[in-house]
């Protein structure tokens, strides 16, 4: 998985002052020592009285040794270079003077959190590595954190939370068959079209009519056919055009292929999940397209904000890309009326897990507008360890639900594509090469490969 430069998260020395208080434990020893130092003198015994000595002496130099309220540290917390599927990280502390330790709280993959008191030097550094498990969007370390002074007799109030996000661009599968539209709507581009042209393999032999070029004129057709002196025949070719493909993803849910895990979804413990696989579909369609000479838009079904219009080129790819690594899930169920506007001709991507009636509605919907639609499921293949009876039955009753959305497509002309290789079905390469086979389906349809 590819990763953007190092992001770094920084409390700027004195931009947060801490606020300091003084901890239970200096009253809780004056009293302690009043209390021993009266029933000394009342019991008149001396070695009683005494006791109360070291405590008197311990909380008057806490209130000598107090940190100066007007001073402040700062911590930084910032990623190192990645290492493959791993990441450094760095927490570097520079606490104000008179602070003796600091109390860490620390979270990784926004898993459970650990607490830990370090005692502070002049420039001290803490560090650790983070594994990179997901694609997309993620937070990887969160530090929360407060200061100690001498002997915890002072403690300074939370801090805002250092917080070291990242996204990570998923991984990109090499994809050499594309299916196209079942009719091409371009002018240029590299795939044959229905229609006659230039560029294309050979298509007829047809008579001469005004615009056709001399150069195309087929003399041994025309000897053959040819009823007068006058009349001549032009061999005719297909014309190139290019395809207009729409991803949509449905980024409501993200469940991983611990079913264990399906309630939380902790990142740690998820294993790959749906938006990874989704994430890398995507990318490597949108990619695949692209380098084709095609036309890709990309919209995500919860968020308008990632809707990208229909383009070409390298910095469009570069746009879909971003679009899509950005992708996280929302949980939000759909706020659309109408589905998304579709091209005419265009070719229609759903990726989805399909666990739900919403993305099928709109497939159907598209395929019975007239546009191919290609429902790629990216639901993970499932891991059923540490499972109970009661959660491998409410799986099972989901899987089964869930394969009666897959034959309502199929039965109504929607194609399914599984993009997982779990070797439950024949490999992708194979599959998407079968989406690609010629048919006949109203018009010629066309069929691309590079």
């Amino acid at each position: 998985m590819a990763v953007p430069p190092p992001h770094a998260a920084e409390a700027a020395p004195g931009r947060e002052l801490p606020r300091w208080r003084r901890s239970a434990g200096v009253p809780a020893a004056a009293v302690v020592a009043v209390v021993l130092a009266a029933a000394g003198l009342i019991a008149g015994r001396v070695d009683l009285a005494l006791l109360a000595v070291p405590l008197v002496a311990g909380v008057g130099l806490s209130w000598g040794r107090r940190p100066d309220p007007s001073a402040g540290g700062s911590v930084r917390l910032e990623l190192g270079t990645p290492r493959g599927a791993e990441v450094d990280y760095v927490l570097s502390l520079r606490p104000p003077p008179g602070v003796e330790a600091v109390v860490l709280r620390q979270r990784l993959l926004a898993g459970e959190a650990r607490e830990v008191v370090v005692s502070t030097a002049p420039d001290g550094a803490l560090g650790g590595t983070v594994p990179l498990l997901h694609s997309g969007p993620q937070e990887l370390v969160r530090v929360e954190y407060r200061y100690l002074g001498a002997d915890a007799a002072a403690v300074g109030s939370p801090h805002e939370p250092l917080v070291a996000e990242l996204v990570v661009a998923p991984a990109r599968a090499e994809v050499r068959a594309l299916p196209l539209p079942w009719r091409l709507q371009g002018l240029t581009g590299s795939h044959a079209s229905a229609r006659a042209g230039d560029g294309g393999d050979f298509r007829d032999v047809h008579r001469f009519v005004p615009g056709d070029r001399l150069r195309r004129i087929d003399w041994k057709a025309t000897a053959r056919r040819a009823g007068n002196a006058g009349e001549l025949y032009v061999r005719r070719t297909a014309a190139l055009a290019d395809a207009t493909v729409l991803l949509v993803l449905d980024s409501r849910d993200d469940v991983g292929e611990q079913v264990a895990e399906w309630s939380r979804n902790a990142a740690a413990t998820m294993g790959v999940s749906s938006l990874d696989v989704a994430r890398e579909a995507a990318g490597s369609l949108a990619s695949a397209y692209i380098r084709a000479g095609d036309r890709v838009g990309f919209q995500d079904l919860s968020s308008t904000a990632r809707m990208i219009p229909h383009g070409g080129g390298n910095r469009h790819l570069w746009r879909l890309l971003r679009a899509i690594e950005t992708t996280a899930p929302s949980a939000t169920p759909f706020s659309r009326h109408r589905p998304p506007i579709v091209p005419p001709g265009a070719l229609v991507y759903l990726l989805s897990s399909l666990l739900d009636d919403q993305a099928v509605r709109l497939a159907l919907t598209w395929r019975g507008g007239g546009h191919r639609v290609v429902a790629v499921d990216v639901l993970p293949a499932a891991r059923l360890a540490r499972t109970n009876r009661y959660q491998r039955l409410a799986h099972r009753v989901l899987l089964m639900e869930r394969h009666d959305r897959i034959g309502l497509l199929q039965a109504r002309g929607v194609e399914v594509l599984r993009w997982p290789d779990d070797g439950a079905t024949l490999p992708r390469r194979v599959r998407l090469q079968l989406l690609s086979r010629p048919s006949r389906h109203g018009a010629r349809p066309a069929v691309g490969r590079w």
